[in-house]
């Protein structure tokens, strides 16, 4: 009798074990370490308790047989307009019932507003050229503010429909209640982070709130035909609060960007199951609320008609979306011991580079000087096609000449100083002529390889100083 009591107790001994848990991406180890072996944060390893150890489950009865995938319905899977063409662009097309969308982006960067207004149109029925269709029910959860301060921003921004609920609630079992007698077919939640389930233990937030709330939603989600669009919160680095589980759950992930002291703002899809990756939607946040934009490539670029030294034009790819910028720059006398490097929207390091490269290659003689190099309207040029139009606006400011006031500069410039192809340059071509633009500076062989839009006139640049030769006149021998 010892011999089996003893026998049972080593067997539960062995089914239970010390565990720990990251607090940020909640991985699990049996025992503690410094660093995370899922996100590789340090100390965000923690003591849960006991871990149970494996278990056995046995088959249960199927309730639907599996069948052909020939036989499976597509309908349930096509995506439906939600009213906001620029979020339909990134979605690929729209909301798909089911569907579980997480919307992620700094505080005040105008995800509540853009959602709210996208409820309101979903109830409304009515799509992005103003027509109506059929209505539909959509259920707004908030847990951060009240039914009336969504009320007044949704008469702010006109989003006001019959057929909208509003419910300020931030308990899982509550809200899974107004689904259930709303009977909605699109459900907003803001935040995920602030639902919380009273079966688990912790606060709002945590990795296991977290984890709980966006499961039983995507449950209810899959489960009804329900399309979902989650509110995250990011931490100070810009990713997502909580777990990293939740991105791998949802369907899709989008991510909210701009400037706090510039009215656009820019989606992007980071995840989507449903559509392209590398689509981008533009948005003009107001006081009115937040705007698609069809066509920003205004928004980057002065309204001058003279031509000023030190200012080129590009054409930059936001994923499949060319999109016209303009980069300036000034140079001025130095009156330091080390010149000054500032720039706006563009990579500090990448200008330094193109600035040794203009100093040893175009001999111009631009480091004993004050360098400032900024974009247009806020937006941030990260890609190598924009070196050759920064390369050009520096070249400029140094000699105190202006380009023509109609030229597009597109090209990666190396450390040789060699211009280089970039991918995409049809579509740059022909957005640079679509806006008016006569004259393009791109790198050798292009022509031949790409179609020419009617009324550009292209100049192929082997290397930099044939470039700035080209525009600007200089010749380097006598320079």
């Amino acid at each position: 009798m010892a011999g089996r009591t003893a026998g049972k107790t080593a067997g539960r001994a062995r089914a239970t074990r010390p565990g720990y848990r990251c607090a940020e991406c909640g991985w699990q180890a049996v025992k503690w370490v410094g660093r995370c072996g899922e996100c590789q944060a340090w100390g965000t390893v923690e003591e849960v308790g006991v871990v149970a150890g494996p278990r056995t489950v046995h088959a249960a009865r199927v309730t639907t047989p599996a069948q052909p995938i020939g036989e499976v319905d597509l309908e349930s899977a096509q995506a439906r307009p939600t009213g906001v063409s620029e979020f339909d662009r990134v979605l690929g097309g729209g909301l798909v019932p089911g569907g579980v969308v997480l919307v992620a982006g700094e505080p005040g960067i105008g995800k509540s507003t853009l959602l709210l207004d996208v409820a309101a149109r979903a109830a409304r029925g009515s799509d992005a050229a103003g027509s109506v269709g059929p209505t539909r029910t959509a259920l707004y959860v908030s847990g951060e503010e009240s039914a009336a301060q969504v009320r007044a921003r949704a008469e702010r921004i006109e989003a006001m429909a019959k057929t909208l609920f509003l419910a300020a609630e931030t308990d899982l079992a509550t809200v899974l209640g107004q689904i259930d007698e709303i009977g909605p077919d699109l459900l907003v939640v803001d935040s995920v982070q602030t639902i919380a389930s009273a079966e688990v233990d912790g606060a709002a937030g945590n990795v296991s709130q977290v984890r709980e709330v966006a499961a039983a939603l995507i449950a209810v989600a899959k489960a009804r035909g329900i399309a979902v669009l989650l509110v995250g919160h990011v931490t100070k680095d810009g990713s997502i609060a909580g777990p990293r589980v939740l991105e791998h759950l949802v369907d899709v992930v989008i991510q909210f960007e701009g400037d706090r002291h510039s009215r656009l703002r820019l989606v992007r899809a980071v995840k989507n199951r449903f559509g392209p990756t590398d689509e981008i939607g533009c948005f003009d946040l107001s006081d009115v609320g937040i705007v698609g934009l069809p066509d920003p490539s205004g928004l980057f670029t002065s309204d001058r008609t003279l031509s000023v030294p030190g200012t080129c034009m590009t054409v930059t790819l936001e994923g499949r979306r060319p999109l016209l910028a303009e980069v300036q720059s000034l140079v001025a006398e130095s009156t330091l011991p080390q010149p000054r490097r500032a720039t706006s929207g563009l990579d500090s390091a990448r200008v330094q580079m193109i600035l040794a490269v203009l100093d040893k290659r175009a001999h111009l003689g631009a480091g004993r000087n004050d360098t400032f190099v900024s974009t247009v309207g806020g937006v941030r040029l990260s890609e190598p096609a924009a070196d050759l139009a920064i390369a050009l606006a520096l070249a400029s400011a140094v000699l105190d000449q202006p380009l023509f006031s109609r030229l597009v500069a597109i090209g990666e410039v190396g450390l040789s100083g060699d211009i280089r192809p970039v991918v995409g340059m049809g579509r740059r071509l022909s957005e640079a002529a679509r806006l008016g633009l006569t004259h393009a500076v791109v790198p050798r062989g292009t022509a031949g390889s790409v179609p020419v839009p009617q009324g550009l006139t292209v100049f192929e640049a082997a290397d930099l100083p044939s470039a700035v030769r080209a525009v600007l006149g200089r010749d380097e021998d006598n320079g």
